[in-house]
């Protein structure tokens, strides 16, 4: 239906790297909800890898069917070549199922879970080609010769964040003391804390990742300091109004962050992605294109940001551009 095909890249710059730090160039993508058959999107997503990213990140809902894993991975194809970070989302959990329209207005806390999904498998895939899991862990990632911090937190949507797991200012561990355990969260409001440790380079990002950007984890995040957080679920609300925007984010995050980059508090930036599909169950888009993101991170200044947002794709191009878009690194 109307534009679920019409798939358009992005493109956002984001001050938020350390000062000095070189530019890296991140692909966003989320929401893939791919099943058997899908050769569109699939196209779409496998023309990405012509972007050449320093980093992708895959912030859930890859899955829409039992066999969905290998269109998964054939679509994602040299993309898991480059480093990589994730976390899941509920569709990798649980297959989607028929849901009243109506209760996502009336009834947005009702959740409608299919049969499980094989989302060990696509875990195991995704780990076995090099790419990271970020869930409920602290790891580091070396991209462009830098190191950026990574933290995420299993998937608010069904409540599986535990963010105590991963609570305090964010640091590598081989940063920690041995046998440190990570503080208690800081109280909001406080400075972002310091990762330098003596003898060692403090990473040029502290970079958090959700499926769901529900507000107790963007709260957390933002609290011990993180520079920015990356998230996917809401579909960018999926049926907007023109001069109003989406209807609803099927979370608890408010209309005006439903996609693109926004901020979370003082410090921290936000950025949602609208998502790549829909549920079998709802194929449509209204006035909210799937997409894929380009975030160009760079070093933090004082002054007005740089404009944030610009799109490639529009006019119905669903083709990746052939060189990468943006700067340079």
């Amino acid at each position: 239906m109307i534009e679920r095909r019409w798939f358009v890249l992005r493109h956002a710059t984001l001050p938020v790297l350390a000062p000095g730090a070189r530019p890296v160039r991140v692909l966003h993508v989320s929401d893939l909800h791919l099943r058997p058959g899908q050769r569109h999107e699939e196209r779409f997503v496998a023309g990405l890898a012509e972007l050449e990213p320093d980093l992708v990140v895959d912030t859930g809902d890859n899955l829409s069917h039992p066999r969905g894993v290998p269109v998964v991975l054939r679509a994602l194809g040299r993309l898991l070549d480059v480093p990589g970070v994730f976390v899941l989302g509920s569709n990798d959990y649980h297959g989607p199922r028929p849901k009243n329209p109506a209760d996502y207005l009336i009834r947005p806390g009702h959740r409608v879970l299919g049969p499980e999904l094989p989302w060990r498998d696509l875990r195991a895939a995704f780990v076995e080609r090099g790419w990271q899991d970020a869930t409920h862990t602290r790891l580091t990632v070396t991209v462009a010769g830098q190191t950026i911090a990574v933290a995420g937190v299993d998937d608010p949507h069904l409540g599986r964040d535990d963010y105590d797991r991963i609570a305090g200012p964010l640091e590598p561990p081989s940063l920690r003391s041995p046998g440190s355990e990570p503080p208690s969260l800081r109280s909001p409001g406080s400075e972002p804390p310091s990762l330098r440790s003596p003898g060692s380079e403090p990473p040029v990002l502290r970079l958090g990742l959700t499926h769901s950007p529900e507000p107790r984890v963007l709260d957390g995040f933002a609290a011990d300091g993180y520079d920015l957080v990356l998230a996917g679920h809401t579909h960018g609300g999926q049926l907007c109004l023109p001069g109003y925007g989406a209807l609803v984010t099927n979370c608890g995050l408010d209309r005006s962050r439903v996609k693109g980059p926004s901020r979370w508090g003082a410090h921290t930036r936000l950025h949602v992605s609208a998502g790549l599909g829909t549920s079998p169950w709802a194929p449509a888009r209204f006035c909210c294109r799937p997409e894929a993101t380009l975030l160009e991170l760079v070093a933090a200044r004082g002054g007005p940001d740089p404009a944030p947002v610009g799109t490639v794709g529009v006019g119905g191009d669903t083709r990746p551009p052939s060189r990468p878009v943006g700067p340079t690194r």
